[in-house]
């Protein structure tokens, strides 16, 4: 039986967020601290609600804002429908499957299948389910959303979770091809300047892993690129950066709330406030990480592919909501001002792999140096 915030609590003065007090009501592991190592392999619990083993993710940067949660789906089953009050995410972090969404203002459901790495959109009130199409292992599924913040303003979880609302949306055009929008014309997280590169608008990506319809992106430095999405008929979004082997990005950093997860690659990252102590985020394909609340960070290629990591953001209105920054100078380190250690710690760590770096000595003399753009 669910029960509310509201009856848990009562009238006694609240000392957590409401979406904290009902996540940890429902009995499942809650994964905290700065980073998870692999979603493919952590400990689930069993949620009786949806019938399903999950684990919820609240890492640091990541309360009261974002909502992330792992999903997993037996061989061969299909899990019981479920309907949620706002649109979610969800990444597939491995295996083969099909989803069925639909409206309560339809007679058929719209059905499409889907593969590890690939990323879509469930909108808000419709119900879902999800199967999987694989007889011999387990589907994982990463589910993001704004929840928390819901939560914060209607402190029901049943307004949410079996709200009878009846949406009116037809789910039979949702699924459509992604198209590219050039010029960010009607990119809603684009700032109040104008963008000149590409964005992509749809509600189904294929798959992350091998995306390669990517800008340059040469202020951020080592030569990567991106792809920037946004979710149609959504305020939700995301982008994803790839960027060359033996290099490294500059350290900036912005609001919090964006949930970081890998597709591919090895690496680590290097989080800090500013001053203070850096966290080490060691990764590779399905670790994720929350870059905290202004918060210094920073991502280093150790591999010998390009890596890929996808952060899906939180509601456009927080401060530092995609890949600029408020105020560069402020906001990001160029290579000729970062604390030498940091060069020094990745050579090392490349030269315990036998490998040596790819940035180049200018890179960190001139802070105006061009990168040429990677083949990645």
């Amino acid at each position: 039986m669910a029960t509310t915030v509201t009856e848990q609590t009562g009238s006694d003065p609240r000392t957590q967020f409401a979406y904290d007090e009902w996540m940890e009501s429902r009995g499942a592991p809650v994964y905290r601290g700065f980073f998870v190592s692999d979603v493919r392999t952590i400990d689930l619990g069993w949620w009786a609600e949806r019938q399903c083993n999950t684990a919820f993710i609240q890492l640091t940067g990541q309360e009261g804002i974002a909502e992330a949660r792992i999903t997993e789906i037996p061989p061969g089953e299909t899990l019981p429908p479920y309907k949620l009050a706002i649109d979610e995410v969800v990444y597939v972090v491995s295996g083969r499957g099909v989803t069925r969404v639909w409206s309560d203002s339809e007679s058929a459901a719209r059905t499409f299948e889907w593969q590890d790495h690939a990323l879509f959109l469930v909108p808000h009130n419709c119900q879902r389910s999800f199967g999987n199409m694989q007889g011999d292992k387990p589907v994982r599924l990463l589910h993001y959303s704004y929840l928390p913040l819901a939560m914060s303003i209607v402190p029901d979880p049943e307004f949410f979770l079996n709200n009878p609302y009846p949406v009116q949306i037809q789910t039979s055009s949702l699924y459509s091809e992604a198209k590219v929008i050039s010029g960010g014309g009607g990119m809603r997280w684009g700032g109040r300047a104008p963008r000149q590169d590409n964005y992509w608008y749809g509600n189904f990506f294929p798959d992350m892993r091998v995306w390669d319809k990517l800008d340059a992106l040469q202020h951020r430095g080592a030569g990567g690129k991106r792809v920037s999405i946004q979710f149609a008929g959504s305020d939700m979004s995301c982008h994803m950066s790839v960027f060359p082997s033996r290099t490294y990005k500059k350290g900036h950093r912005h609001g919090p709330g964006r949930v970081i997860i890998i597709p591919g690659g090895e690496g680590y990252s290097l989080m800090w406030p500013e001053g203070e102590e850096r966290v080490i985020v060691p990764w590779q394909e399905a670790a994720v990480f929350v870059p905290p609340n202004k918060w210094f960070h920073q991502h280093f290629n150790l591999g010998a592919e390009p890596a890929r990591y996808l952060a899906l953001h939180p509601l456009g209105q927080f401060f530092g909501r995609d890949e600029r920054v408020e105020d560069r100078a402020k906001d990001q380190i160029e290579y000729p001002n970062e604390d030498p250690w940091v060069r020094q710690h990745f050579e090392e760590e490349l030269g315990k792999r036998g490998l040596t770096t790819l940035m180049p000595d200018e890179a960190y003399q001139n802070p105006n140096y061009v990168w040429e753009t990677a083949k990645v």
